[in-house]
């Protein structure tokens, strides 16, 4: 059984900065893509950012390109979200996610485990 554990979210003020790690245990990680999704108050779970199972191809969401950087380290199981410049309408729930392809897509129904998230709130 896959698992999934997010840690690094809190309390940021508009401008600074947070990194997110995502540990996997249980599954082949070094063969899987894995994304970031938020979800905030109210709204609908929404995309992030993807990596590929090498690391080699990376997407960022337009609303978070060129602010937030997603990368992994295979010996470690782990995928990282490096946030900068943060703004008030990141605060969200942030979760990792394996995609059930190794080369990593947008489309959530494509990702198969869940971890259960990390709250991210940003002050204005």
């Amino acid at each position: 059984q896959v698992q999934l554990v997010e840690s690094g979210g809190g309390l940021v003020q508009a401008g600074g900065s947070l990194r997110l790690s995502c540990v996997a245990s249980g599954g082949t990680f070094s063969s899987s893509a894995m994304g970031w999704f938020r979800q905030a108050p109210g709204k609908e779970r929404e995309f992030v950012a993807f990596i590929s199972w090498s690391g080699g191809a990376t997407y960022d969401a337009d609303s978070v390109k060129d602010r937030f950087t997603i990368s992994r380290d295979n010996a470690k199981n782990t995928v990282y979200l490096q946030m900068n410049s943060l703004k008030p309408e990141d605060t969200a729930v942030y979760f990792c996610a394996v995609n059930r392809y190794p080369w990593g897509t947008a489309k959530k129904s494509d990702y198969t485990y869940w971890g259960q998230g990390t709250q991210v709130t940003v002050s204005s």
